[in-house]
């Protein structure tokens, strides 16, 4: 199985590639193959950088994206990712390019082709009108006829623009690789910070779709002290507040009981025109320093 993950416009609060990062980390991944970047990304726009490495050496880190898999050294004991297929388990994970998409997906998926992938789990996130105050949303869907029937997912009626996520599935489902697409909701009112709280509500999906068991190390005390945060932002602010109470009266109708399975795909429909609209009001920001 392959993991995919970008960052840029399909990544809100960094949910998605933190995701894909985590099972890096566990796995102990390594680059199995990268694409040039000098044929994909504009560096105005995705700007290289400059680090120093541990002998005190510094070096260029060009953007680009990269398809890693077994190799390094993996966590062991209560860290290891265990369950069906996680010793040969694949991630690929990179910034969104500017330019040449199918060919960047063809070449994408020639290599996940190679390293003999045959299904395909891509995170997405999305901002949404989603209270921090309750569980984050993920709305699993897929093209594939058996994929939707074996895993019990939607096929998504989204019409509007959309990232590279939705080519590089496309590409995957004509050479006969299935995929299932996963988007979590993201405040859009804490669009600034990373959420750790997105990541925890992507990998268990991720969990319960594939039965990969993922460790969480200290996801769920970061979760907990982003969500106190926000707390405390919207303690100081009354509009802010009333607006995330009804976020919150909004959410619960939708959970409850009576509530139905076509509800809530509306709901996440909404959700995603949300997030393609680019032009659009721009959503509530936190003040400066939040």
């Amino acid at each position: 199985m392959l993991v995919v993950a970008f960052e840029g416009w399909n990544d809100a609060g960094e949910a998605a590639s933190g995701a894909a990062r985590l099972l890096v980390e566990r796995l102990g991944l390594v680059e199995i193959a990268a694409v040039d970047p000098e044929l994909y990304y504009d560096y105005q726009f995705n700007r290289p950088t400059v680090v120093s490495g541990d002998d005190g050496v510094r070096r260029i880190e060009w953007p680009g994206a990269a398809l890693l898999g077994p190799g390094g050294p993996a966590d062991d004991g209560d860290d290891a990712v265990t369950g069906p297929g996680a010793a040969v388990l694949h991630v690929l994970l990179g910034a969104e390019p500017a330019r040449s998409w199918k060919s960047f997906a063809s070449e994408l998926i020639d290599a996940a082709l190679a390293a003999d992938v045959d299904g395909i789990v891509l995170l997405g996130a999305m901002l949404a009108d989603a209270p921090h105050t309750r569980p984050l949303m993920v709305f699993a869907s897929s093209e594939n006829p058996d994929v939707r029937q074996s895993l019990g997912v939607e096929r998504s009626s989204y019409e509007g623009p959309i990232g590279i996520l939705t080519v590089l599935a496309d590409q995957a489902e004509r050479v006969g690789i299935p995929t299932v697409t996963l988007w979590a909701s993201v405040p859009h009112y804490v669009h600034n910070a990373p959420s750790p709280k997105a990541v925890l509500a992507l990998l268990a999906k991720l969990e319960e779709l594939t039965g990969l068991s993922i460790p969480r190390g200290s996801l769920e005390v970061d979760a907990a002290a982003w969500e106190a945060g926000v707390d405390a932002l919207a303690a100081d602010d009354e509009e802010m507040a009333g607006y995330i109470e009804q976020l919150e009266r909004a959410r619960d109708a939708v959970d409850a009981p009576e509530a139905s399975g076509e509800a809530i795909a509306k709901e996440f429909e909404r959700y995603l025109r949300r997030r393609g609209d680019q032009r659009g009001d721009e959503p509530w920001r936190p003040p400066a320093g939040g």
